[in-house]
């Protein structure tokens, strides 16, 4: 590890080696009590004070953690995250404080924090059942995941439109929230059905944009009906874009539909939906470098935005034991998403406040790549693109209502 120069570099060596709560910190309270899909269960702080407020769900449970030079103390009011290789050097840190609504219950009696739980700037919300291939025997779900640990532990599994509703409301007044994203993994009857409802509820009760992250479907129509039901945003998680690794690491996934499924359906939405709509999200530090920077060329040339989670060995994951991710690679890794979007002409951080606290931001990434004129002409263009589309947004983001049948697709069917 090499001293970092900037913010977005910072960001990267905070996911690749984690950081140690000093006694002082008393933060133990704040950390994440589900890990999302097997993506995140640290400690979500906020850096920078320059260009943009960063999110980041830093690692503080796992191994290597124990090895971080990185250490979160408390020294008057003020959060400071210490460098131990350096007694000199200092990095301020904002702690989010849980949101009230975490602590409120719905109609029906369910913890609102059982119900959704923020990502950053966003609410999650896990949908359906546990996903199918925890249940099978042998086990075939993802190795990375620990999905099947924490539906029906952390979070209630049974989540009536009305939870998630409420909770959504609440989430919107007290948080500010923008966008709510339903994820879900392999489901009986399908993840574009099991998510179809909330979409529409959300839409109509609530007010705000809509993601789905679910398991694809080699039934293109049924992106059009979800689209009609008013969702803003899918999310494509292949994972890995070399094949061998897809099927070592996602064997439920390969078996299922394969890597295909996941380029058909995301080519077909994003021709449908327009550039810089949706995304693909792959893991980085599993396969070798060279296949997740084709990876992240091949989203971009599809006219979506990479989304790219630095791996996490998570406690209770078959791969917990697996090193963190070197640095030097991540840093490459996330240039290159950059790099890729500017090249294809990606608009990325359109949406108003929507930080994501997983991942490293397509614009966080900004510092990683050298000044040029392509870059600056690109931001310019970025930011025009951002001012234009407030309004679109903004009438996106007013409760409407919806036509489309949540439950009955047939009328799409071809």
């Amino acid at each position: 590890m090499k001293p970092f120069r900037n913010e977005a570099e910072f960001e990267i060596e905070l996911f690749c080696c984690g950081m140690r709560l000093d006694p002082s910190a008393q933060v133990e309270s704040l950390l994440s009590a589900r890990t999302r899909a097997g993506l995140g269960s640290g400690l979500d702080i906020i850096i920078g004070r320059r260009r943009k407020r960063r999110h980041i769900n830093v690692p503080v449970k796992e191994k290597f953690v124990g090895d971080s030079p990185y250490r979160l103390l408390k020294i008057g009011h003020d959060f400071v995250i210490a460098d131990d290789r350096d007694p000199h050097v200092r990095f301020f840190a904002e702690i989010p404080s849980l949101p009230s609504w975490y602590q409120k219950k719905t109609s029906s009696g369910k913890l609102m924090s059982r119900v959704g739980v923020m990502q950053g700037t966003y609410l999650g919300i896990y949908v359906g059942d546990i996903c199918k291939f925890w249940k099978v025997t042998p086990k075939t779900a993802c190795k990375f995941c620990t999905t099947g640990v924490n539906v029906g532990i952390n979070e209630d599994t049974e989540k009536k439109i009305d939870d998630v509703v409420e909770t959504a409301l609440e989430a919107k007044a007290e948080s500010g929230i923008t966008f709510v994203h339903l994820n879900s993994g392999e489901q009986e009857g399908g993840g574009l059905e099991t998510a179809a409802p909330y979409v529409k509820a959300i839409k109509e009760r609530v007010g705000a944009l809509v993601g789905v992250q679910v398991t694809p479907t080699k039934d293109l129509w049924k992106y059009d009906w979800l689209i009609d039901l008013g969702v803003d945003h899918f999310s494509f998680c292949y994972e890995f874009h070399n094949p061998e690794y897809f099927a070592k690491y996602c064997p439920g996934k390969a078996e299922a539909f394969g890597q295909e499924t996941f380029f058909r359906a995301m080519e077909y939405v994003s021709k449908k939906m327009g550039k810089g709509r949706n995304s693909g999200e792959i893991i980085a530090g599993l396969e070798p470098v060279e296949d997740t920077l084709a990876a992240i060329d091949y989203i971009t040339g599809a006219g979506c935005f990479p989304t790219v989670c630095i791996f996490r060995p998570l406690v209770g994951a078959e791969l917990e034991d697996n090193p963190s991710p070197r640095y030097d690679d991540m840093v490459a890794v996330m240039r290159r998403v950059y790099e890729s979007c500017m090249r294809d002409s990606i608009p990325v951080g359109l949406a108003p406040n929507i930080e994501v606290s997983l991942i490293v931001n397509p614009d966080d990434a900004l510092e990683l790549v050298p000044f040029s004129f392509r870059k600056m002409r690109y931001e310019t263009n970025r930011k025009m693109m951002k001012l234009l589309a407030y309004p679109l947004f903004v009438s996106k983001m007013r409760k409407r209502k919806v036509s489309a049948d949540a439950y009955d697709p047939s009328k799409y069917k071809r």
